[in-house]
């Protein structure tokens, strides 16, 4: 049987599919950017239900449909003008290949002493949107070209520096060519290849085994482990969705993914100014996710998901071993050794792994949801890769916003915000959220030695008061409250968010990255629930002016007291490159965590069991 939140099946697809071309509102040159299932909570509507984004033509339109999909019917249809989907796969093949194909590229390239078409590398980018008349009307990318002197070669590695190309990616034609003349070409061809770097001695082979097998269950896409049940899909857009998030049979969670992540570029030179992406909404963490092995993205006993896809023709396709599953041993839980009776008790610390791993370009993503056996869900991200560089001539100083990482080879500086969207049921659907500070409490005769300090919690009202950065000096974090559940102590159950990285979007106000990617200027924002509000920049981004999503949401500034709420968090790095993070880039880490506080009335871990063994 079907489960309501299930990911689309191939025939659902092709049904969605075939019930949006019956309507012969689209012509044959329409193609499809994603097609999923609707799992909105709608007032008064009830069935699954796919929506479906198809782009009608070469300009700046697509078409967003919903199709029931026990009828068969198209139960709404919008028209949208200047918007565009994220990029097609399709398009940016035409843009690349009209792009070699252009003599006036194919001119610049000879006077860098590039004659072989076949060993130049093209990486179309987002736009962005920079008021350039250009663009008006049009699906574009800017393109870079690098050099390989072999197919297998690191292109980053040789990038053909003061070359760049502005093209449409829906006609092929190439509106402007920018060559601010050659720079020479680094030599070194930067590989990362083990034929080319011999393995370190003394590494001995590592095994995970589970004998009596996992110690969790999946059933389709159901996942239960340790008390914990939750429904797990990769969306095409957001990569990894988590659903009805439960511990035993309280909720925790409703939804809970990466619903958008902007990567702006900090070298304000004119080759490089424009650099920046939205890699959600712009590309597509699930359209990018890798097919995972064993042994090497995943280790121990594992169990994988695979994800049903649509094409850009709308044929149902499968991507195997989307998402892996797995256990893993972690240290301790929770330990103490009794000095007075001599006692120890200890226990080791165990976790459900959920994870899938997204190609975006030169980066690669690791996306890692993590529970525990103590009630708290983590999320860790590990980004790794290969930079973005620029070439610089011999002798010439690098720019500060762009160190050298390798001789001739520049990398510029450039931050990761992520934006999580969380939609709380803290025991329930109508949660409230509070600010925690611990603050020093004022000297006087209640703080004789001027050492004592504690929390001090605001609550957040209103979607203006919600619009938080974080504070480590204070140690703030954020409790999701449900004021009508009182635990043991009589307290309301919560549970709270700890930030983790947090910085906040370094572009200046009146730059087009901040209009665009407003919600990457604060760490949290807060709203009430709303069907139609599922991205932080807004549905489309791809060459928006900027302004929608959460800065259009939050204007009104609705009430966030006795309402089902929304929560966003954004969290990062900021990235300085530096010369060890080349050829390709050691994991960095960034992420947040959930924890229960005072929803569960003491320890929930006191049951785990005791290693069998623990020799001396």
């Amino acid at each position: 049987m079907t489960h309501p939140l299930d990911p689309l099946s191939p025939d659902e697809i092709a049904a969605a599919v075939a019930a949006v071309r019956a309507t012969g509102r689209l012509n044959g040159d329409a193609w499809f950017s994603t097609v999923t299932v609707d799992d909105a909570r709608r007032p008064g509507v009830s069935g699954r239900r796919a929506r479906v984004v198809a782009v009608p033509g070469p300009k700046a339109t697509l078409v967003e449909a919903t199709v029931d999909l026990a009828s068969g019917d198209v139960a709404g249809w919008v028209d949208h003008d200047g918007v565009r989907p994220a990029l097609g796969f399709g398009e940016s093949l035409t843009t690349i290949l009209s792009l070699r194909d252009d003599p006036r590229f194919r001119a610049a390239l000879a006077a860098r002493g590039i004659g072989d078409i076949d060993r130049v590398q093209i990486d179309p980018w987002p736009a962005g949107n920079f008021a350039n008349p250009a663009e008006e009307g049009r699906r574009v990318a800017r393109c870079l070209p690098y050099y390989r002197e072999q197919e297998g070669d690191n292109g980053y590695a040789r990038p053909i520096e003061g070359l760049q190309a502005l093209v449409d990616m829906a006609t092929g034609e190439v509106l402007e060519l920018t060559d601010t003349g050659p720079v020479p070409i680094p030599r070194d061809p930067g590989s990362y290849f083990p034929e080319d770097h011999p393995a370190r001695p003394g590494l001995a082979p590592l095994v995970i085994t589970q004998p009596e097998g996992v110690g969790f269950e999946i059933d389709g896409h159901e996942l239960r482990w340790q008390g914990w049940s939750l429904h797990v899909s990769l969306d095409p857009l957001e990569g990894i969705v988590l659903r009805d998030v439960k511990y035993g049979r309280r909720s925790v969670l409703r939804r809970a993914s990466i619903c958008e992540m902007v990567v702006p570029y900090g070298d304000p030179s004119p080759g490089h100014g424009w650099q920046n992406a939205f890699d959600v909404g712009e590309w597509g963490l699930g359209r990018l996710a890798n097919s995972l092995t064993l042994g090497c993205d995943c280790l121990g006993e594992i169990r994988y998901l695979d994800a049903v896809v649509a094409g850009e023709d709308g044929t149902p396709g499968t991507l195997h071993n989307a998402i892996c599953l797995h256990e893993e041993d972690v240290g301790i839980g929770w330990k103490h050794h009794d000095l007075m009776g001599g006692r120890t008790e200890v226990r080791r610390r165990r976790r459900m792994v959920v994870s899938s791993i997204s190609t975006v370009g030169n980066y690669d993503y690791g996306f890692y949801w993590y529970l525990y056996q103590d009630g708290s869900l983590e999320l860790e991200v590990k980004l790794t890769g290969i930079l973005s560089t620029a070439a610089v001539a011999p002798g010439a100083l690098a720019a500060p916003s762009s160190p050298l990482v390798a001789p001739g080879v520049a990398a510029p500086v450039h931050q990761h915000l992520f934006c999580a969207r969380l939609d709380p049921a803290v025991d329930g659907p109508v949660n409230e959220v509070e600010e925690v500070d611990v603050a020093p409490l004022p000297a006087g005769a209640a703080n004789p030695w001027s050492n004592g300090f504690a929390p001090v919690t605001t609550r957040l009202a209103s979607e203006r008061d919600a619009q938080r950065l974080a504070d480590p000096a204070r140690s703030r974090t954020w409790r999701i409250v449900n004021p009508a559940v009182r635990n043991g102590l009589d307290q309301p159950v919560a549970y709270r968010l700890i930030p983790r990285a947090t910085p906040t979007l370094l572009a200046g106000q009146d730059a087009g990255v901040t209009a665009r990617a407003t919600f990457a200027t604060r760490n949290l924002w807060v709203t009430p629930y709303a069907p139609d509000e599922r991205r932080a920049a807004g549905d489309f981004p791809s060459q928006h002016p900027g302004g929608a999503g959460l800065p259009a949401w939050t204007a009104a500034d609705r009430s966030l007291v006795g309402t089902e709420v929304v929560m966003w968090h954004t969290f990062g790095l900021t990235h300085v490159p530096r010369p060890e993070d080349w050829p390709v880039m050691p994991v960095e880490t960034t992420g947040f965590l959930l924890v229960p506080s005072g929803f569960f009335d003491r320890n929930p871990a006191l049951d785990v069991p005791p290693p069998e063994h623990c020799d001396g």
